[in-house]
This record gives structure tokens, sequence and C-alpha cells, in this order.
């Protein structure tokens, strides 16, 4: 077949296929030329998903009848002063939307600039241009688009239902929205729930539109991103620890005001929370990353949601220094979503069955109501501790009752001390041997003391391995751990750096071990799990010069090693030194897991639970 020139008409259909993806790509590239135009307000309307109509009203500059015409046509912008691609400005500036979109749909623009006497408005129907003819409307501009894909039903096949293209409109607006706190935004429609988002100014401008975007849970369990390195500006929020989510579609990045998806910012929030959650568990971030235009390509991919930094190790950096310095001044803080999962544990006892009428053998139908003795309280008196048994109190020595009256509860019979101001409070009591519960002045709390421990003792392990080598203490009997060959080969490649962890082994035949030596910081281990562990860990690594790059892996195994085990039962003056301790120690709110160390709840909570507060 003989090399011939594509139609005009076949070449815009193919390269709208590269910019008009779904109705959310259309809504996408038409709000921000809106941004671009200065708005202040922006009202997106859809029908069918996007797929029967999208309406894109703003308040801008408006166009003239001059850029009216060249608005449609390709590669026709105003978005680049000069030929110059490094120093973009702007969200469009390839002037390919508006003529893809005129290709593959029926389209009109309305539009009147400040200072016109009446508008102009403009069509487009598969790709042949009418008009300009006279419109009234205020300043500003209105795109219309109708049938997307009416002429190309191909693609329609490979679109979702209507609700999940209009779900898809939702976050991209969402993403718009959160990128710029200063407009006012609207999403309405026969297919969907208004959404209005009202445009907020300010100091506190970016924390009060993602509380209307993301919620306000969301605010109220995040730190505060603000950082400058090396030319890269670094804001916005990122959710503690406690604080996550099963995916990461509440991880957002915005780039010089830009919605963006990029491989660098997405392993660079992963670093920062390394220490701090589940693999599987995702934090919720809304990260803003300033940058000077020209150390950043846009131009990768006619979607302009990719793109490169030129250093993007420093990028890399910024990010990670930012984040771990907001999470270390949060202390010890953890997220108030925990105390709101233990509350809606509890559910309101549902209607109680009626009364059943008594048997005839009750006390009450036997004994006339007049001529019943009154009650005495002695009994009760005796049951507090001042003789014997009350009648009417249970048999903890009958079949099915034994052991009931051992407490699960321990508490101190020495004075309790005194409230003092603490965040943490004051310890009262110690629970099945592993939770400390503590009271401080706006309600009580319950703390796992192996988890709060676990952090603390990685925490003093990172500092320790920062300083220098870890100090060791030697074992008056070296201990000798019986292993698989191939584990014993993997712990003796990996000795050299195991010492700088304070943990000495040597080869002891050709199945065991022998250790020496361990880290004076975990006082009496269990040195043979910890042994057995850090194995496992070396196989699953699959060499042994993975160990340094693998630290954080090693000081948390050996961590949970250290710890207060869960059953150790500890006096009162342990449990608040402990919860001392917590306080001073960053991160302390969730362990090396990401599991919370402690559950707050405030005395309006505890009388929820009981109904008090209604």
């Amino acid at each position: 077949m003989p090399i011939r020139q594509l139609p005009e008409v076949l070449i815009n259909r193919i390269a709208a296929g590269e910019v008009v993806e779904r109705p959310a790509s259309v809504v996408k590239e038409l709000v921000e030329n809106a941004i671009d135009a200065g708005a202040s307000r922006i009202i997106v309307s859809t029908a069918g998903g996007g797929k029967s109509l999208l309406r894109i009203e703003d308040d801008g500059h408006g166009m003239d009848r001059a850029d009216l015409v060249l608005s449609v046509e390709r590669h026709a912008t105003s978005k680049l002063s000069t030929d110059d691609l490094d120093d973009i400005r702007s969200l469009g500036f390839r002037g390919e939307a508006l003529a893809s979109i005129g290709s593959v749909a029926e389209l009109s623009i309305a539009s009147r600039p400040a200072g016109a006497e009446s508008g102009l408005r403009i069509e487009v129907r598969n790709g042949v241009r009418k008009g300009p003819v006279p419109q009234a409307l205020n300043r500003g501009t209105i795109v219309e688009v109708r049938n997307l894909f009416a002429n190309v039903p191909a693609r329609l096949k490979f679109l979702k239902t209507d609700r999940g293209e209009a779900g898809a409109i939702t976050d991209v607006l969402k993403r718009l929205a959160m990128a710029n706190p200063g407009v006012h935004f609207v999403l309405n429609g026969s297919d969907r729930s208004t959404a209005n988002w009202p445009a907020v100014s300010g100091a506190g401008a970016l924390p009060a539109r993602l509380a209307q975007v993301i919620g306000d849970d969301f605010a109220q369990n995040a730190v505060t991103l603000g950082h400058s390195r090396h030319g890269v500006v670094v804001a916005g929020l990122a959710g503690l620890p406690t604080y996550t989510r099963a995916n990461s579609l509440s991880q957002f990045f915005f780039v010089n005001g830009r919605s963006v998806r990029d491989k660098v910012l997405v392993g660079a929030v992963r670093a920062a929370y390394a220490d701090y959650i589940f693999r599987d568990r995702f934090p919720v971030v809304a990260l803003y990353v300033a940058i000077d235009p020209a150390e950043v390509d846009v131009n990768v991919h006619p979607a302009k949601a990719e793109l490169r930094f030129r250093d993007g190790g420093a990028v890399r950096s910024a990010v990670i220094r930012a984040i771990g310095e907001a999470l270390a001044a949060a202390g010890f803080k953890a997220s108030s979503s925990v105390a709101e999962d233990v509350l809606g544990a509890f559910t309101a006892p549902g209607p109680q069955p009626a009364i059943a009428p008594q048997a005839p053998n009750s006390v009450s139908s036997v004994l006339p109501y007049r001529s019943a003795a009154p009650l005495s309280f002695a009994g009760y008196e005796r049951v507090q501790g001042h003789g014997s048994s009350n009648p009417f109190a249970p048999d903890f020595n009958q079949p099915g009752l034994e052991g009931l009256a051992e407490p699960s509860a321990r508490v101190e019979a020495e004075p309790v001390p005194a409230l003092v101001e603490y965040p943490l409070g004051t310890a009262r009591a110690q629970m099945f041997d592993n939770f400390i519960i503590a009271q401080n002045g706006e309600g009580l709390l319950l703390v796992d003391q192996h988890a709060a421990h676990e952090r603390l003792v990685y925490e003093r392990f990172k500092a320790q391995m920062a300083a220098g080598p870890v100090p060791s203490q030697a074992q008056l009997i070296p201990l000798v751990v019986e292993l698989a060959e191939e584990d014993c080969a993997r712990l003796e490649d990996a000795a050299p750096e195991l010492e700088r962890f304070g943990l000495y082994l040597e080869r002891f035949g050709p199945r065991a071990i022998a250790v020496r030596e361990t880290p004076a910081l975990l006082g009496s281990t269990d040195i043979d799990g910890l042994v057995r562990d850090v194995a496992d860990g070396l196989a699953e690594w699959g060499s042994s010069a993975a160990v340094s790059e693998r630290m954080e892996a090693i000081i948390a195994r050996m961590a949970c090693h250290g710890s207060v085990r869960s059953g150790r039962r500890l006096r009162v003056d342990e449990m608040n030194a402990l919860l001392r301790d917590m306080e001073a120690t960053p991160h302390s709110g969730q362990c090396i897991h990401g599991r919370p160390t402690y559950v707050e709840l405030k005395q309006k909570d505890i009388e929820r639970l009981f109904g008090r507060s209604r």
C-alpha cells in the first residue's frame, strides 16, 4: 500500500486520543483553561457521566473575536509568551485541547471579555467551525461539550458507566480545587449531588480547602509541612502515622500548582513513613512542591499529569526531610480516629423486650407488698469488707463461675499519685498485664505497654546508631543457637555488619551460631528468637550486603525483642516512667509496625458511651 497523507479530520481524531481519554480529561483541560484565565468562580455541570453534557462556566478574562476563532485551531495558545518550554508557568500550554475536543464532540464556546458590549459564540461540529455570532452573557466564558465520542463509537465502548465517569470527574475537580484554594468551585448536574467549595484566603487557606475537599477529619489528624531545601519548597499536610488508608487514592501531589503522578514523590512519601506504618497501609498526604520551572519538565505527556525532575534526588530529600521534621514535631500525638474507632465498636442497645409476667413462685407474688419486710443494707455493708457475705451476691464457687472473683485489672495498694497535668496523665492501673490505664485532665488513656516500649527502644537504637557503634554487653557464656546450614552461612557473612548493631556472632559448627555479645540497650532479651528473626530477614533480603540498606528493619527486629513483653506486671512508678518517656520521644504515638500505642477517650466520649451527652 502506498504512503498517503491523512485527511485533516482524521489527524485531529488521532491527536484527540492523546488528550481526550474520557469526560474527566475534558473537564481537566477546560477547568485549567478557566484557571489560567484568572477565574475566581468556576461552575461545572454534567449529565450522563459527562458523555451527554459537560458545561464549564467561569468569570475569567474572556476572549475577543480574534482569540475566540484561534482558540479552536490546533497548536494555538496564549500561554507561551516565548518559544521557551523551560519556563512554563501556566497549566495549559500545548494548544491542543479545544481542537481535539471539537473533533470528537459537539463543542460550543461563548465568551465576553471585559469592556465588550456583548459576547460571541462559536461552534465546532466534527472539526468544522461555525461562527462567531453575537450572544448576550456576562464577562467570562461558557464552554459546552455534547455527545462526546458520538462520531467515534469505538471509544464509547471503553468508557465506564455513567456513575463511574461521574466519579472520575469529581476526582479531577477535587484535585483542581485543592491546588487552587482561592477559586470557588461548584460541581452539579442531573447525574450527581451538588458539591460546593467556596474560595478561602489568608494564612489558613490551604488547610481550610483541604478540610472542604477531603474532610475535617484529615485536617485534624495531620501535621503541617513547611520546608525549603536546595531550591525546593515543600508545603501541605501529612496525615499522622495512625491515620492511614488501605490504598494510595488519598495521596495527592502538586508541583507548581499542577496535579501530577510522579514516582519520585510517591517513593519519597513511602520512605518518609517507612518507620511508622504497615506495608499494606498508606498515609493520607496532600503534598505541594514549588520548584523553579526550569528544573522540571512537564512536557512528557499530552495529559501533563507526568513530569520529570532535573534533580530527582534533591526533591526526594526535601520531601523526606519535610515529612520527617513535621512528624517529629508532632511527638507522641496519635490520630483522633483511633478513639473514634473504639467508640464505633460500641453500639447502642436495641429495644429491650417487654418484661415477662413473673412466675407464681417469685418473691413478689409470695410476699404481698404491704406485708414484705423492708430489706436490710447490712449485707451490702458486709460485702464491702465488714463481715459475712450478702445473700444476694453471686457465689463464685458454683460450677462455671470459678475464677471470676479474680480481678483482671490490678490496682496498687499504695496511695494513688496526685493527678499532674501530664499530656499522657498518670497511671491508675494495669489491665491484663499489658494495658496501662492512665488519667489526665481531659479523660483516660489505654496504653499498650509492649507497643509503646517497642517504639522507645527503636528510637534509642537509631540515636545510638547515629552516634556510632551500638554499645554491647558480653555474654557470660556464649549462647549457641542451632539453625539451618544456609541460615548460619548468611549470618556468618553478615557478622561484620551486625557488629555495628551491637550483635557479635561467630560460626559454631556447620549448623550452629554462637552469640558472644548483644546490644546493651536490649538488656535481658530473647537472644535465640532475635538471632532467628535476623536470619529470616537475611533470607528474605537475599544478600548479606543488604544489611546496611535494611538498617531500619534490623533495628526494628531488635527493638521488638528488647521491649517490655506482654504479660509483665509493672509497678506504678514503672508505668509512669513509661508514660513520661513516651511524651519525650518523637513518634511514640504508634509502634514500629504502625499500630497505635495508646487510645485516648475524652470525658465527653465516655459520657457518650453511657448516653449522658444526649
